[in-house]
């Protein structure tokens, strides 16, 4: 790829303002190798040139779009045009900004039909939203039949059953987080007790391994509690690392008793 050119370069301050991630982030992302700086001045200060931000637009796009800092550090590492790469991310992103205008329209519609007094059409009130979007995922990690039995039980449910089922969700998250940011012990009772929550909230889910057996299977528990601290779109759900990495060492205490 040709570079625009330039004879500028940028401060890690000046990038995070730009940009709104951290100096902390941008930091991480060269500890990991995933962004380091265009060259590091003789007061010890990184700088940044145009191809490190075109780069970071990258990482940002993939980020976005729900990919992990490893997933995305293999997606980088496997293209070789920057330029062909950038058309792949503008055309995903191009079919998420298709879905989210869906999602939106579909919402005004419910608002319109609710303030007006209008008859609310199902077929229109999802247009947009898909439960199906990290199906290769599952497969990938649980199998085939995994995601199939747990989307017969969601599509089985009836709308209020989903939302009791996403209210205990949020409700799980939220004691997670507090009690995150309270610092309690992973290994207190507190703690433990809510992973007693997590895991029996796991295992209410059909196709999940253990489901059907007293609880979650002790490598699974495991497994999804390394993947809360690996994933940020998971660790997200628990107010970031430092929360999910609470959550991950009360389920490793929890799995230890099992």
């Amino acid at each position: 790829m040709r570079s625009a050119p330039s004879t500028t370069d940028w401060s890690i301050q000046e990038i995070a303002r730009l940009t709104g991630v951290t100096s902390r982030t941008l930091r991480h992302y060269d500890d990991v190798g995933l962004l380091p700086p265009s060259r590091v001045g003789a007061n010890g200060y990184r700088r940044y040139d145009v191809d490190a931000l075109v780069r970071l637009q990258r990482i940002l796009v993939l980020r976005d779009l729900g990919l992990s800092l490893p997933a995305i550090a293999g997606a980088l590492a496997d293209e070789r045009d920057a330029l062909a790469a950038l058309h792949d991310h503008l055309r995903a992103l191009r079919t998420e900004q298709r879905r989210l205008a869906r999602q939106a329209a579909s919402v005004e519609r419910t608002i319109t039909a609710l303030e007006q007094g209008g008859r609310l059409m199902a077929e229109d009130m999802f247009d947009g939203f898909d439960h199906t979007q990290h199906r290769d995922e599952v497969e990938e990690r649980w199998g085939k039949d995994a995601y199939a039995a747990g989307d017969r039980w969601w599509t089985g449910m009836t709308p209020a059953e989903q939302e009791v089922w996403r209210e205990r969700a949020a409700r799980l998250a939220r004691d997670w987080a507090q009690a995150a940011a309270r610092g309690v012990d992973p290994a207190s009772d507190e703690a433990q007790e809510l992973a007693r929550r997590h895991a029996d909230w796991l295992s209410g889910v059909p196709g999940t391994p253990g489901h059907g057996h007293g609880g979650p299977a002790k490598e699974y528990l495991l497994g999804l509690a390394d993947m809360y601290v690996g994933d940020e779109r998971f660790a997200a759900t628990y107010g970031g690392i430092e929360g999910a990495t609470f959550v991950r060492d009360a389920l490793h205490s929890y799995a230890a008793r099992m």
